[in-house]
């Protein structure tokens, strides 16, 4: 509303400034040139009639007297030294007129001032004659005019513009408040549709009436699907793990109480067989929470990396190594390629998580008889980590929420293949954390490329420095 108010009421003011000023600049330039011609006219009588030498010319000198009459104001003559002659109010006569703008006249020049204090118009002017050839200056005819019409002629109009003025005041007044009404009325109308959108159970807001309260709405709906579907996760991942946590513990009871049943003439071979089935549930359960834990002190110590100089080579060899057995059972064949030697500085417990995590990934999620390969390289200042595989891909639909904590792209492998969804969320924590990133691509059911590049020198943020 205030806006609309200035560009209505800015505008008004200037025009009425520069109108006022464009009317009294004409009022004066007319009776500038009224005075001039009466000048004019006094000027050739002073020096026909010759009052100059002797000052005695009675016509003149009521003349003179009757012309400051009617102007309300005062005339003065000197001669050509600038001596006064006449003095209408008979003040300075037989003084020396010592002005610039009466020197300025004596050289030819007419001068205009408008004394605006004591409300007078002043005209000093040459007194010449037009029939002599060189028009020599013979004295000068110094006139005032009193203002005091004009000024209250000025007071009326500015009057008149003071009320136009205020008229266009309360007009502008009445539109903006108008105006403004009707473009806020539809951020009112979007604020309204977002606080009534769980009380009608929608699920978006579409308010159109113009362009930004159309993006507004879809930049709301979009965060809003958004929320939605990571409280859809959240929920569904409090009910995966609630069942990854109760199935071992149920295995691990079931296994117990057929121990406590078989009684003292069971097998020795039967109690190893049930304790290495109770220490694999134990393992599996142990595996998700410190899944969890990772996941937890990757948010709340973030800044807090040991970060030391690894050899990257003998890092990505003694997770093939760990991963081995993994593979063997899942029939993956796992290979690396290294084509140079590579240390980094990094964080080894963290970017070691984040690496087998891809590596046990592309393992898990692979077919018999497939291949998994990591390859190592680096330039000058990154170094270049790509884990591939030939196994099931990730759909186009998932690629884009698999770094997503909690997601899982296939829930009926939730029951063959254990975890939480958490993995690779973990995994790009830690590469960001070292201010790198992570890429991937994939095509179902021909294999998924994950690649990986770091910084081989890591530089604290400021303000985390030690």
């Amino acid at each position: 509303m205030l806006i609309l108010m200035g560009a209505g009421l800015l505008p008004a003011l200037i025009l009425t400034i520069v109108l006022l000023h464009n009317y009294e600049s004409r009022m004066t330039s007319a009776e500038v040139n009224r005075m001039t011609a009466q000048v004019g006219l006094l000027s050739g009588e002073i020096i026909t009639s010759g009052y100059l030498e002797n000052g005695e010319a009675e016509g003149i000198n009521a003349e003179l007297t009757s012309v400051a009459d009617a102007y309300s104001g005062r005339i003065m003559v000197t001669d050509s030294s600038l001596k006064i002659v006449k003095d209408t109010y008979g003040m300075y006569e037989g003084r020396i007129f010592l002005w610039e703008n009466a020197v300025s006249a004596m050289n030819g020049a007419n001068m205009t001032y408008y004394d605006r204090d004591n409300s007078c118009l002043v005209l000093t002017a040459p007194i010449v004659s037009k029939s002599e050839e060189e028009m020599p200056v013979h004295g000068v005819l110094l006139m005032t005019e009193s203002t005091d019409g004009l000024e209250a002629s000025m007071d009326y109009i500015l009057a008149v513009a003071l009320v136009g003025l205020l008229i266009v005041v309360l007009a502008v007044f009445v539109g903006a408040v108008f105006l403004s009404g009707k473009l806020v009325e539809p951020m009112h109308l979007v604020a309204l549709a977002i606080d009534g959108l769980e009380k009608n159970n929608e699920t978006e807001i579409c308010i159109d009436d113009c362009l930004e309260t159309e993006e507004i709405s879809n930049s709301f709906n979009h965060y809003h699907e958004r929320m939605r579907f990571l409280d859809n996760s959240r929920q569904e991942f409090v009910s995966n793990v609630s069942h990854e946590l109760k199935t071992p513990l149920a295995s691990i009871k079931v296994l117990a109480d057929s121990i406590n049943g078989m009684g003292e003439n069971a097998p020795i071979e039967m109690y190893r067989e049930f304790m290495g089935d109770i220490t694999s549930e134990i393992d599996r359960e142990t595996a998700i929470i410190n899944n969890l834990l990772s996941l937890v002190r990757m948010d709340k110590s973030k800044a807090d990396l040991n970060i030391t100089v690894v050899n990257i080579n003998e890092l990505l060899e003694m997770l093939l190594k760990r991963l081995e057995p993994l593979a063997a059972k899942q029939e993956v064949e796992l290979v690396m390629e290294s084509f140079r030697p590579v240390t980094a500085e990094v964080d080894e417990v963290k970017f070691s998580l984040a690496i087998m995590n891809l590596i046990e990934n592309a393992i898990k999620y692979n077919n018999a008889g497939g291949w998994v390969h990591v390859s190592l390289n680096s330039d000058h200042q990154y170094c270049y980590i790509r884990v591939e595989d030939n196994g099931r891909g990730i759909s186009e639909e998932a690629l884009e929420h698999i770094f997503e904590r909690f997601y899982r792209e296939d829930k009926s492998h939730s029951r063959e293949i254990s975890g939480t969804g958490l993995g690779l969320s973990i995994t790009k924590d830690a590469i960001v954390l070292h201010h790198g990133e992570i890429r991937v691509s994939s095509i179902p059911d021909e294999g998924t490329v994950f690649d990986v590049r770091i910084p081989l020198k890591y530089i604290a943020e400021e303000g985390k420095r030690k």
